[in-house]
């Protein structure tokens, strides 16, 4: 045999002894089963029904359609308790809420103007002081005229009032009410009566009144700074406010408040240019009909048309008030006119043209907002009721969405481009 062929029958006999001992280890270990094919008999149990929101079986028992009832109660409660508490806090500070929030008002009236000096590469601050001194001299202006016009025309018009009443009484007197002069002077004396027996809570009010003046006096000042500084520097106030949240809603909260500020803005001016249409109108009426008062009277219209659909009214009625006293039922009833048709136009035509699609709020939640604003803040609460809602649907409709736009001048920063 050739030394090849031994190798290759020692190699061969190596093979076969390691073959067999692997076998033999084999033998020796227990023999596994696959789990799959052993057949385990579990003990009887009743079968039951887990649903993948319960946490225990009781839970399972009870109706699916209750379990979400009681889901959406408790966080109902929850958020109704953190809003109670928020309006209780903002009633306790409103001597700073009520004053910022007119300012915001102000800001967003007069930001156009201060961008466009700014434009024109004027320093911010320059900008911003020329707006605001401008502003104020027209308000200023404005109010001179009115109380000028006021204060010469009250005592005409006080004279006609007291011939009007007494007007009044003779009516009573021949008219379809054929009231005896005993009951005309029981009823005047009845007014007199209950004017007396208030005079002590009418001297409160005014001194109530008078002691609020320095918080008025306080207020007006804080307007006027909040103003100056919102106008000034609103942008990094507003980014200084969004850094406050986490990374992840950064994008999203500042594209809200970009488009509820642009909503703002918008609603203010259309605003402001519907109001001066109302006074206008309003206060062409009162000059044809030559009666008192046509300037303040038409200030009045113009402050009133901020409260939307109430305050035009309201105004509107005062005109028509003082023309019923001055110049008699036909003028009363031609300025009644006057008003109702202004308020037409500016409901069908100026509204839906100027105000847009950008802050059209149904007229139902108006009201609804108006009532509670006069309910929680007052005269205050009427005024920024609207505006506060079209901020809000603006604001939440950007957050609902899931992908916020991406301006085409966003910069986009890498780990490793950071500095």
């Amino acid at each position: 045999m050739s030394r090849l062929q031994r190798v290759r029958s020692n190699l061969r006999k190596a093979y076969e002894a390691g073959r067999e001992s692997v076998r033999m280890a084999r033998t020796d270990e227990p023999a596994t089963v696959d789990d799959d094919e052993v057949e385990y008999e579990l003990p009887a149990q009743p079968a039951t029904f887990e649903h993948h929101s319960t946490a225990s079986q009781d839970d399972a028992e009870v109706p699916h359609s209750l379990r979400i009832a009681a889901a959406w109660s408790w966080r109902l409660i929850v958020v109704g308790v953190v809003g109670w508490v928020l309006l209780r806090f903002i009633g306790i500070i409103s001597i700073v809420v009520v004053p910022l929030a007119i300012a915001l008002l102000l800001s967003a009236l007069l930001a156009p103007a201060v961008g466009w000096l700014s434009k024109a590469r004027l320093p911010p601050s320059l900008a911003t002081f020329l707006v605001l001194i401008c502003g104020l001299a027209a308000v200023a202006g404005t109010l001179t005229l009115v109380v000028t016009q006021f204060v010469d025309g009250l005592p005409q018009l006080t004279n006609k009032a007291s011939a009007g009443i007494r007007q009044i009484q003779d009516w009573a007197r021949t008219g379809p009410l054929h009231l005896s002069d005993a009951q005309v002077n029981q009823a005047i004396d009845s007014a007199q009566d209950w004017i007396n027996s208030n005079t002590s809570q009418l001297t409160a009010t005014g001194v109530a009144t008078a002691a609020t003046l320095f918080e008025l006096l306080t207020g007006a000042l804080l307007v006027l700074f909040a103003t100056f500084f919102f106008l000034r520097d609103g942008r990094k106030i507003w980014r200084f406010l969004v850094r406050l949240f986490p990374v992840n809603a950064r994008w999203s909260l500042s594209d809200a408040g970009d488009a509820s500020w642009a909503t703002l803005g918008a609603y203010v001016r259309a605003t402001v240019l519907v109001a001066f249409i109302d006074a206008t109108g309003i206060g062409l009426a009162l000059v044809f009909l030559k009666v008192p008062f046509p300037f303040p009277l038409a200030a009045l219209v113009f402050l009133g048309a901020f409260v939307p659909i109430v305050g035009a009214s309201v105004s509107g009625a005062v005109a028509v008030l003082v023309a019923l006293v001055d110049q008699g039922w036909i003028a009363a009833v031609i300025v009644l006119g006057a008003v109702i048709l202004v308020q037409q136009v500016e409901g069908h035509v100026l509204q839906p043209l100027i105000m847009g699609r950008a802050v059209a709020i149904h007229p139902l939640v108006v009201i609804i907002g108006i009532a509670s604003g006069v309910v929680l803040a007052g005269i205050i609460g009427a005024l920024v009721a609207v505006p506060l809602i079209a901020v809000l649907n603006t604001g939440v409709r950007r957050l609902a969405r899931r992908r916020p736009e991406i301006p085409p001048d966003a910069v986009f920063v890498t780990a490793g481009e950071r500095t």
